[in-house]
């Protein structure tokens, strides 16, 4: 895209409030004209920036590339060579960065010079010592005031933590350091379990190849679900994840951190269909109930009650990817007890019905 338009799509923001001060008819107009603007933008190649800095993880930056790239070769096979994403990796300063992995990429320009219609913020392991250093900070939130829309993958969301872009926000990382990102930036409502989270013009995602799907969701949001479920094919992913699916089992997260209940957890998850009360539980654990109670969420991050729905919402989820079965026969088997549960758990923890989520992965299927 020209680097007008983007920085006329990035600045829409500060024109909006100055032209609502003035009048209510000049707002109409103006907001007219920001449509037509970011219409018009699609039928143009987008410049997608990649923030590199030494450590980053490589995947952070190739599983993205890869969705875009392939996009836009989808799209120029059908006669739409002018759409699509040019990617540039730039840095503080220009030259050969080095990853986790011993991959070496190249900064094409520095950070400040390029303008972004998608800025792309890698992790790292380091990446909280990244966002304390003044110079990252100032390079990265100016380059995202320019910037349309702005993607944090894994823990590059400390950066943009730190960069502001996150205040009031919702936003995702690495399950490993949610709770860290949650405790620095506590205007931030981070959601631990989240795949990847889009709040406004700003999206974050949780670790490694979560970026992916990242990529893939602004890629639908651009060209439209066809197009993403094509990459997703060409690139052989098994499915397109929807953002509010787990990254990662609560039960083997559990397991990996909290050795003394594994044998516990794994019990639970093949008799989800028994009542798996905290006197029930603190028995099988051979403790006191009170014990039980105190013990378990330290060891998880989960109220026993909270852990079990967890544990049968991941069941119910595969028997509704896996199958057609009744909502009903799906609640007794992951231990609802009735559709209704079912439905309640669903909608509270996942944002979707039983129905809706069916029809996601149906859609899926027939593409």
């Amino acid at each position: 895209m020209l680097a007008g338009l983007c920085f006329c799509a990035a600045s829409f923001q500060g024109v909006w409030s100055v032209t609502r001060e003035i009048s209510g008819r000049k707002y109409i107009l103006f907001v007219i004209a920001a449509r037509l603007v970011i219409s018009y933008s699609l039928f143009m190649k987008q410049r997608v920036v990649f923030f590199l800095y030494p450590g980053i993880v490589s995947l952070d930056v190739s599983g993205p590339l890869e969705v875009f790239a392939t996009a836009t070769e989808i799209l120029a096979r059908n006669n739409k060579k002018d759409q699509g994403y040019e990617p540039v990796f730039a840095a503080c300063a220009a030259g050969p960065v080095r990853t986790s992995s011993g991959l070496v990429l190249t900064a094409e320009s520095t950070l400040d010079r390029v303008v972004a219609d998608i800025l792309v913020v890698p992790g790292a392991q380091d990446a909280e010592t990244v966002a304390k250093n003044p110079h990252v900070v100032e390079q990265v939130g100016a380059a995202a005031a320019r910037a349309a829309r702005v993607a944090g993958v894994c823990s590059g969301a400390f950066i943009l933590a730190a960069c502001g872009l996150l205040h009031g926000k919702r936003a995702a990382t690495h399950w490993l350091v949610a709770k860290r990102l949650a405790e620095l930036y506590p205007q931030t409502v981070v959601e631990p379990d989240a795949i990847y989270v889009r709040d406004g013009r700003v999206s974050t995602s949780g670790g490694v190849t979560a970026g992916i799907d990242l990529a893939l969701d602004m890629v639908e949001e651009d060209h439209g679900d066809r197009l993403a479920l094509e990459v997703a094919r060409v690139l052989l992913l098994y499915r397109r994840r929807p953002g509010n699916q787990s990254q990662y089992s609560s039960a083997l997260a559990a397991q990996v951190s909290a050795g003394r209940f594994a044998p516990l957890i794994r019990w639970m998850e093949a008799n989800l269909d028994h009542a798996l009360t905290v006197e029930n539980l603190a028995e099988m654990a051979h403790m006191s109930p009170r014990s039980f109670a105190r013990v378990f969420p330290a060891a998880t991050g989960s109220s026993p009650a909270r852990f079990v729905e967890g544990l049968r919402i991941t069941r119910a989820r595969e028997l509704i990817e896996a199958g057609t079965e009744p909502f009903a026969l799906v609640a007794q088997q992951a231990g609802f007890g009735c559709e209704e549960r079912l439905r309640n758990a669903f909608i509270r923890r996942l944002g979707l019905s039983p129905h809706q989520y069916r029809c996601h992965f149906c859609k899926e299927e027939r593409t």
